[in-house]
């Protein structure tokens, strides 16, 4: 994805400084052009339609290797995203060979269609250089020719190095625009990629007439397995009965990929169970309104992410109408004063993205702010994975 949003940032850069500025050009240039070398600027008429049917024919046989290849980037990113995830998994199970290889497939892949795109691009430069130089020739021969049979009178000298001058304008815009009709290619798979993902809706949905109120916090899985992929050879949940009365701490104990987190995103509906029923409060999950179910079930994921901003701010994204004094009582050590605490409250991340470092040196670290996060919702369903 962020080689997408480069690939559109590039292309609006150049719209905006050589789109607008070359067809200008080209035109004054054409125009002056004819002006001044008269019958010699017809040459430009035989040029100008080569490097554009050149262009054409070179953007029609980029397009679909750029559309490949932006899907193959998907594979081999998510080939180092899951072993920068998993890597514990993937040295648990010394399946570091294997995971090189995959990525070696995958990385030769995008080399290949790559490569191949960039040859069919490559033509794109040596029809420019031909265009200039016979142009240059072409104005010379026959310029040369025109100054000495007419004894200057037909076309001067000046005539004829403004007319060179303004091909190469013409032959220069020419070769700006075939840039940018370059980049907008690349950019255009780029931006149909973001779009579908800022259009995707998400496959869980609240039911017509949703349940609203989750009852009490009792939690029931009735023979659930669960699969990330409708096409997965294996379950990575199978058969789970578990009952967890309200009010009862639980604690789940596995070892680094035997599906815990899989098993608490149930709970919340971040997936639908393959087979069988997960049930909170005696409903089925699928049952619940979605907001109304995730405002009663709040999680403390295992990487805790703080947004920029105050701490105060990221409490509040579990109850946005959290008072100071709810905030002291919950997260404040009780040795500090009222005013340290709200010192504290106020203290701001360095960083200007999403990221943990920054809060280390906080009593309690980020676990205690993800713990309030969930603390001030007041929910009947405490997860802390």
């Amino acid at each position: 994805m962020t080689t997408d949003v480069v690939n559109v940032q590039m292309s609006f850069m150049m719209i905006i400084r050589i789109a607008i500025r070359g067809p200008l050009m080209l035109i004054f240039s054409f125009i002056m052009g004819f002006a001044m070398g008269g019958r010699l600027a017809m040459i430009f008429l035989v040029t100008i339609p080569l490097l554009a049917i050149g262009l054409v024919l070179v953007i029609r046989a980029v397009t679909p290797l750029f559309r490949r290849v932006f899907r193959k980037y998907d594979a081999l990113n998510d080939s180092v995203q899951e072993n920068v995830q998993a890597m514990r998994v993937v040295k648990s199970y010394v399946r570091e060979e294997y995971e090189r290889q995959k990525f070696g497939a995958a990385a030769a892949d995008v080399q290949r269609d790559f490569t191949r795109a960039e040859r069919i691009l490559a033509f794109n430069n040596p029809l420019m250089q031909f265009c200039v130089y016979a142009v240059m020739v072409f104005v010379l021969s026959f310029g040369s020719y025109t100054v000495i049979t007419s004894r200057g009178l037909a076309l001067d000298v000046g005539q004829m190095s403004s007319m060179l001058t303004y091909s190469f304008q013409i032959l220069m815009s020419l070769m700006m625009l075939s840039m940018v009709f370059v980049m907008i290619t690349m950019a255009s798979e780029s931006a149909q990629r973001i779009v579908e993902v800022l259009c995707e809706e998400s496959a869980l949905q609240s039911p017509e007439n949703p349940v609203r109120e989750v009852k009490d916090g009792s939690i029931d899985f009735d023979n659930v397995s669960f699969k990330y992929a409708k096409t997965a050879e294996r379950m990575a949940l199978s058969g789970i009965d578990l009952h967890i009365r309200s009010g009862e701490t639980i604690g789940i104990i596995g070892g680094t990929g035997s599906s815990k987190s899989t098993l608490i995103q149930l709970i919340s509906r971040l997936y639908d169970a393959t087979e069988g029923a997960v049930r909170v409060g005696g409903v089925d999950v699928r049952s619940y309104d979605l907001e109304a179910l995730r405002d009663q079930v709040a999680v403390v994921l295992q990487k805790n992410v703080l947004f920029s901003g105050s701490i105060r701010e990221n409490l509040r994204w579990g109850n946005k109408d959290a008072t100071d004094a709810e905030m002291e009582e919950g997260f404040i050590p009780a040795e500090e004063k009222p005013k340290e605490a709200r010192r504290t409250l106020d203290m701001r991340r360095r960083m200007e993205f999403a990221g943990t470092e920054q809060i280390q040196w906080i009593p309690g670290g980020r676990f205690a702010v993800s713990y309030d996060e969930d603390g001030y919702a007041k929910s009947a369903v405490r997860l802390h994975d």
